[in-house]
């Protein structure tokens, strides 16, 4: 319990450097929306991902899928490459380019100059408005309830306080204090999905009878 402790702290103490840092680099409404444009690409990859495949992904797709069958892992797959790699291979560079031509701070705002409409400007926006809490919520309960068994807190506390630290690090450093913390959460994520990975074939006796005890 100590070590987990002492780990949880740690962990805490570097998003809070990280959030600190992005506060300290925000200077204007372009960093504070866009990270001033000039983020590592590194940093934007595991942010991106991070942020696109969370709790959400690994903690209920692994749990869906003890349920019902590892073939549903194909849909966490196909996240990944086709919501990540492809759209940042594809798409990527098109959209940077037409953002910095429009001059854009939001993609609400992007698409509504791209095509002359306020209108799909505010839809898009809504959209985001009302749907993007739905899925926090979920990530939410992801993180509160893996803390609430991994540290034996109750699961109330852990709501309000993890939910306290993204408040204070989101709106005090913007973009960048997320993309700083959501990259450094997304290496451990696929640090530790390689380790776990690797760690189960070893224990069940290599590739094929792992699948098969699963």
């Amino acid at each position: 319990m100590a070590v987990k402790l002492i780990t949880s702290l740690l962990y805490f103490g570097i998003v809070f450097y990280l959030g600190w840092k992005g506060w300290k680099e925000t200077k204007n409404a372009g960093d504070y929306m866009l990270a001033g444009r000039s983020v590592n690409p590194f940093v934007m990859a595991m942010s991106y991902g991070a942020t696109f495949i969370s709790t959400s992904a690994i903690i209920g797709f692994g749990g869906v899928a003890a349920m019902f069958g590892m073939s549903l892992l194909w849909l966490a797959f196909l996240n990944i490459f086709v919501g990540i790699f492809l759209a940042m291979v594809f798409l990527g560079k098109r959209t940077r380019r037409m953002g910095l031509v429009l001059n854009c701070h939001t993609f609400p705002e992007l698409l509504g100059k791209r095509y002359h409409s306020k209108f799909i400007q505010g839809f898009s926006g809504g959209i985001i408005f009302f749907f993007i809490p739905v899925y926090a919520a979920a990530v939410l309960t992801g993180i509160c309830r893996m803390t609430e068994v991994s540290l034996g807190l109750p699961y109330e506390w852990m709501l309000i306080g993890i939910t306290a630290i993204l408040s204070l690090y989101v709106i005090t450093g913007g973009m960048k204090a997320v993309m700083y913390t959501d990259a450094f959460q997304g290496t451990i994520m696929v640090g530790m999905m390689v380790f776990l990975l690797g760690y189960t074939y070893y224990m069940l006796g290599g590739v094929v009878p792992a699948h098969e005890a699963l």
